[in-house]
């Protein structure tokens, strides 16, 4: 009952918030990489939860940071509208970024740190994770990520917010459980071996800002080499759901499986 009041409690003060994947994204991320991730890990797992009193699943912890928004600059990462990617700074136009955050968690997690903090820094891991797989958190910062480009039609009113919630939900529906089970029965070991084979967050941040980059996606006029900011509106109907719904569904997928191949790194006995 306590658990259940907090959590009532965090819905009715915590504001709305652009978060990458919402939350059905996140616990299917964590979801999927619970389930692929070595057992004595997931034993890991399940010891340091007994430390926790908000949430009672590991899918469940992986929305913390944002109810409320914490570590906000932490959440992404910026680049310039002439990058083609990111190469030997982690964050190149700030102190800190998604990829910063997943370092120095993932070093809580394999130092002899207290299990109240290696508990704080698994729950930032398993969100910075999805953050980094949903694309326009690897992108432009004048824009905000796309939460000033305005969308109309089954998604809106920003591109941001149509990637984060609503073609997650018109992909993979609203139940995370289910959506994780389908999408775990499509994730076979070579694509776990391929997912896995370059390993460092940077690579899988340059797959995101590919997909920013995208002519499908939208978010990215080309005038020479930058990629400017549209200035009309983008129509968010069925061709562009469609167009983009394996893209989604792979990276909900890519997402869980590369956060169990970390978990697996920082938690295995």
């Amino acid at each position: 009952m306590r658990r259940l009041f907090i959590a009532l409690l965090i819905v009715i003060l915590s504001p709305t918030l652009a978060a990458a994947w919402g939350d059905t994204g996140h616990k299917v991320v964590c979801e999927i990489a619970f389930r692929i991730a070595l057992p004595e890990v997931r034993a890991e797992i399940r010891r340091l939860m007994k430390g926790e009193e908000q949430f009672d699943f590991f899918r469940e912890v992986c929305i913390f940071p944002d109810h409320p928004r914490t570590r906000d600059t932490e959440h992404y990462v910026n680049l310039a509208r002439t990058a083609k990617g990111i190469d030997a700074a982690p964050c190149p136009l700030a102190p800190k970024c998604v990829l910063s955050a997943i370092e120095s968690d993932m070093a809580v997690l394999s130092s002899s740190a207290t299990d109240a903090r290696k508990l704080t820094a698994l729950k930032y891991l398993g969100h910075w994770v999805g953050d980094l797989h949903q694309p326009l958190h690897v992108s432009f910062g004048d824009d905000r990520g796309g939460n000033s480009v305005s969308t109309n039609g089954a998604c809106s009113p920003n591109l941001h917010s149509a990637w984060d919630t609503c073609l997650v939900l018109k992909t993979v529906g609203e139940d995370p459980i289910a959506a994780a089970s389908d999408i775990a029965k499509s994730i076979t070991p070579a694509l776990q071996e391929l997912w896995t084979q370059a390993s460092d967050p940077r690579d899988w941040a340059n797959e995101s800002f590919a997909i920013s980059r995208a002519a499908a996606t939208q978010y990215c006029v080309r005038h020479g080499d930058s990629c400017d900011q549209p200035t009309d509106d983008i129509v968010i109907d069925a061709a562009y759901i469609e167009a983009n719904r394996e893209v989604v569904r792979t990276q909900l997928a890519k997402a869980g499986v590369r956060l169990a191949h970390l978990l697996n790194k920082v938690l295995q006995p």
